[in-house]
């Protein structure tokens, strides 16, 4: 807050209309004020007030206060002011600041009016001029004042129902994973740093940080593109699965602090955001897709008939990480996160529905052969009232987890469940996630019609499934990793492999029959290419291998003669002969249940440029 001070004689101001559209409404008497001997205090309230208001308004107080008795001012004027600072407040927190100040001010027994926020105002000032009669202050919270401090409390939580300290808890073999867990989140032990194979993995396939942004940001080239497109896809089935009605939609990124609901959500998140200013107002750009699927939702006209019902978006995130905590792939400033928020009629059937949405998030990991550990943060109150349903949910985890008790009341969750995997470097690495929401709702205007036709808030559960696209494909990485390590072939799951199906001919002379194998291929939704290159055999085919291309096809003139194709399965290494027919519904048993997408490169190698990802992967 910024504040100048001057000791009129005479001052008097009179509003004539609405500056912005936030104005407040005035009655017709605060229109205009006369006033003698007035300290008027014009008043600059800072975006940062808003963060932790009271300290500012206290120190604020007492240097009014102080000014009024070494000036003897009969009365004090609270006068908005926009000039004195470029870093505005947005005006609903501006006027409930000044709002305190004139309250606490007038408690503290001193006359005091203030003048209307955001109007145009003419005014008439004549300053005493003694050496007292012009003052300025800057006040701000102190930094140890604006800091929230959450006391958390730490529990081991077994399956039977048993909580026992961290420190008290006697881990078996079989959870070093959890021990890792526990060590990082409750005793602060980092791991050794280094970069695992996951970081090569990535760069190989064309994820990379693009140097011409801000840090944090990725570009992701052909493969990393396709990758990218085939679990976000993948990620849609996924919230499709769950029983119950999806709506998918799209939205914006950046959303104005101006407005409340917003404003106290992104307050809710904390410090690691990005922000955006534009003439006087200021945006955040959103950290997962709440914003955009509250405001739809707020508009949309609810029968309970209708809940439980699910909304999803795929949205471009933003949160502004540590530049020393970013890493390849995992945590990035710019993101992509396939947010789904069900609406639910109540805590029981929140309650009801978490329990397959857990479900799901296991079964999603198991498909790639992951297992999670789980931190299961709670609040104190919920702990206390639905213990059993806890258990529960740490029964069908089937092993204890990590228990982070909260107290009452600080955030808009009752539960919130982290997943994670311990990576090939024996570091915690956070996937999946989900929570109970009992605050949103309402904070956004979110309502359903009851049975009684009365309006009633729902409970919401967010969840991301399978994690952020990126991080997902973090741990189908770190999964390929920990397998290469035991000697087993790196390979991505055939629905990810960029190039599905490599057709080598060996000569220009089957490039034709190779070409129709390729139609065929690519009219059944398989990923296709055809290496056409003035190469040696055994050069195109350790390029394919260099790629991780699960299915090589080399045609000559026996393949040519038989109208049969030969095979060599990646993933075992055994080399088959099959007719296009039976290779073709063997693809297709593989791909069940998953997308198909187009590729991203020309279908003939010799189209394209030696491309990174053409070279053997080096550590």
């Amino acid at each position: 807050m910024k504040i100048l001070l001057i000791h009129a004689k005479t001052f008097s101001y009179k509003a004539k209309e609405k500056a912005i559209e936030e104005g407040e409404d005035i009655v017709q008497e605060n229109m205009e004020g006369v006033f003698e001997n007035a300290l008027v205090v014009f008043t600059t309230v800072e975006e940062d007030d808003g963060r932790n208001p009271n300290p500012v308004i206290s120190k604020a107080v007492e240097e009014i206060l102080e000014v009024v008795k070494n000036v003897g001012a009969s009365i004090i004027v609270i006068y908005p002011y926009a000039h004195l600072s470029s870093s505005l407040a947005p005006p609903k927190t501006a006027i409930s600041i000044l709002d305190s100040l004139k309250i606490v001010l007038s408690e503290r027994g001193v006359k005091v009016v203030r003048a209307p926020f955001g109007w145009y105002k003419e005014f008439i000032l004549h300053c005493y001029g003694h050496p007292l009669s012009e003052l300025s202050r800057q006040i701000s919270a102190t930094e140890e004042g604006s800091r929230r401090v959450i006391e958390k409390k730490y529990y081991i939580l077994t399956p039977d129902g048993r909580l026992i300290k961290p420190e008290e808890y006697r881990f078996s073999e079989e959870e070093l994973e959890l021990k890792i867990l526990v060590d990082k989140e409750v005793f602060r032990k980092e791991s050794e740093g280094g970069q695992g194979r996951v970081q090569y993995y990535l760069r190989k396939f064309g994820f990379e940080w693009e140097e011409y942004s801000d840090r944090g940001h990725l570009r992701y080239e052909p493969h990393a593109t396709l990758i990218l497109e085939a679990v976000s896809a993948y990620s849609w089935r996924v919230a499709n699965s769950l029983g119950i009605p999806v709506f998918r939609v799209r939205g914006t990124n950046m959303f104005n602090l101006v407005a409340e609901p917003i404003k106290q959500h992104a307050d809710l998140f904390g410090e690691r955001m990005y922000e955006v200013k534009i003439d006087a107002d200021k945006f955040v750009l959103r950290f997962a897709a709440c914003h955009q699927q509250f405001s739809i939702l707020k508009d949309w006209v609810l029968s309970y008939k209708d809940l439980p019902i699910g909304m999803f978006e795929i949205a471009d995130s933003y949160r502004y990480e540590q530049r020393g905590e970013l890493v390849l792939g995992f945590r990035l400033r710019r993101f992509h996160m396939p947010d789904l928020h069900i609406l639910t009629h109540n805590l029981e059937e929140a309650k009801k529905i978490a329990l397959i949405v857990r479900d799901k998030i296991v079964e999603e990991a198991k498909k790639i052969e992951r297992d999670y550990q789980a931190i299961y943060n709670v609040t104190e109150d919920y702990l206390n009232t639905h213990f059993d349903y806890i258990v529960e949910l740490v029964r069908r985890e089937g092993k204890p987890v990590l228990l982070v008790v909260y107290p009452a009341g600080i955030y808009y969750w009752v539960i919130n469940v982290e997943y994670l995997i311990i990576d090939e470097l024996s570091r915690p690495r956070e996937i999946a996630t989900w929570q109970i929401d009992i605050g949103n709702a309402k904070r956004f205007g979110i309502k359903y019609v009851d049975e009684s036709n009365m309006y009633q808030y729902p409970v919401i559960i967010h969840t991301a499934i399978i994690g952020s696209i990126e991080r997902y494909i973090y741990m189908v990485f770190d999964k390929i990793a920990l397998d290469e390590a035991k000697g087993i072939p790196p390979t991505l799951p055939l629905w990810m492999s960029p190039i599905q199906v490599r057709l080598i001919p060996i000569s220009k002379e089957y490039l034709e029959y190779t070409t129709k194998i390729a139609s065929m291929l690519i009219n059944s939704g398989i990923r296709v290419d055809i290496d056409d290159r003035d190469e040696s055999l055994g050069k195109k085919i350790r390029d394919a291998g260099i790629e991780w291309i699960p299915y090589i096809v080399v045609i000559g003139e026996r393949e040519a003669k038989t109208n049969t194709i030969n095979i060599r399965i990646r993933r075992n290494g055994i080399q088959k002969t099959f007719t296009s027919e039976e290779f073709i519904k063997i693809l297709e048993e593989e791909l069940d249940g998953y997308p198909k997408i187009e590729g991203t490169l020309p279908l003939y190698l010799s189209k394209r440029p030696k491309l990174y990802y053409l070279q053997p992967l080096t550590t």
